[in-house]
């Protein structure tokens, strides 16, 4: 059977090909153009950010930021092992030792009760993941990070408009690193923002993010001529891209909006599944403001979901698992990491299942989906 639900839709605002259009006009293409420099203080502006460098993924914001730490091999960066493998790739191509940390059973983010039990002489850097659009719990791992000497770089690829205690989503650490690939909630089809919270980290970020040449002071006229000064890599994004992106952040409200409906639908109508202690559901806590990123429950062990999964694709649904952790694969084994060392991860990584969640899914799909998992479990 095809694909009658799918996982993802992208959102589509309607006035991306105009903005796209008059991005061709002006003949400026490449990046840094006047449509990525009012994307950049748009999300300045909304999220009260002090500077946002687009970049051409989350990735190429990750690596900046490993590179604006100063890292030395053997230097320890603290992370999830349950998150995508770029957190990781972006610290380890700088030399860096990675150390897993166990996520929450709640929120599935990093733990940071057992944060001061990781540190050591070594540590450098901390890098809370905000899982599913909910923010880790930053007061305390900015505590412990001031108190220890340590940069925290949010990776909030999947946190875009989400707040903790206000405040949004990367906008909290020292540097924090967007997403706005097909997957997200806003889209330009490939891309990223790096936010820079601490301004003694800009005009190197700047020389980074131009493959290693003061090109901005250049045309900013600090300079007369520019050159290579520093490491750097082509990180920069297209201007079309930065106008197809303009035209979703016009619409974040309406797109938050529309995904909160999807996912206060799921919540309620699984809420009986979740009673009965058949499923668990996602967890916000009251500090946390959602974007909605995602929904997705848990289930009582991994025979159970693969059979679920398996029973929602012969109805025509897409219902994906998600991370299979760091420390448990190939690269992560190879480190020296072995199984059985972060419980938590392990066991979340063999129940949890996505269910479709994009801004267009209808309530009827909704519906669906839900009769579909509980007819699953005989109900």
């Amino acid at each position: 059977m095809g694909h009658r639900i799918r996982f993802n839709v992208p959102f589509v605002a309607g006035n991306e090909l105009e903005q796209i259009a008059r991005c061709l006009a002006t003949s400026e293409t490449s990046g840094d153009g006047a449509f990525s420099k009012e994307c950049q203080r748009v999300l300045e502006e909304r999220f009260a950010a002090p500077r946002v460098l687009l970049t051409n993924s989350c990735t190429s914001a990750l690596e900046i930021a490993a590179l604006l730490c100063d890292l030395e091999p053997g230097d320890e960066v603290l992370l999830p092992s349950y998150t995508f493998v770029s957190t990781a790739n972006a610290f380890l191509l700088r030399g860096a030792a990675l150390k897993f940390v166990d996520v929450r059973p709640d929120t599935l983010n990093l733990d940071e009760r057992l944060l001061p039990g990781a540190l050591s002489p070594r540590s450098k850097v901390v890098v809370p993941v905000h899982y599913a659009g909910v923010g880790c719990e930053m007061d305390v791992i900015n505590s412990i990070a001031a108190e220890h000497g340590l940069r925290v770089v949010e990776d909030a690829a999947q946190g875009v408009n989400s707040t903790y205690a206000g405040a949004y989503l990367g906008t909290l650490g020292h540097l924090g690193a967007y997403s706005f690939h097909a997957t997200k909630n806003f889209s330009c089809g490939e891309g990223g923002a790096l936010l820079i919270n601490d301004a003694s980290f800009t005009e190197r970020a700047e020389i980074l993010r131009e493959k290693g040449t003061n090109r901005s002071r250049f045309y900013r006229g600090q300079v007369d001529k520019y050159t290579w000064v520093d490491l750097g890599s082509s990180y920069v994004l297209s201007d079309l891209l930065a106008a197809m992106l303009l035209a979703q952040l016009e619409h974040v409200e309406d797109i938050t909006a529309r995904r909160k409906r999807a996912y206060d639908h799921y919540r309620e109508a699984l809420q009986p599944l979740a009673a009965r202690g058949l499923v668990t559901l996602p967890t916000i806590p009251a500090r946390c403001g959602s974007n909605y990123h995602m929904f997705y429950l848990l289930t009582h062990d991994l025979a159970v979901r693969t059979a679920l999964i398996e029973h929602l694709k012969n109805v025509g649904i897409v219902a994906p698992f998600h991370y299979v952790p760091l420390h448990t694969s190939p690269m992560g084994l190879a480190l020296g990491y072995e199984r059985g060392m972060l419980p938590v991860t392990e066991s979340v990584s063999e129940r949890l299942l996505r269910l479709p969640m994009y801004p267009t899914l209808a309530a009827a799909d909704i519906t669906d989906v839900v009769d579909s998992i509980s007819s699953f479990y005989g109900l």
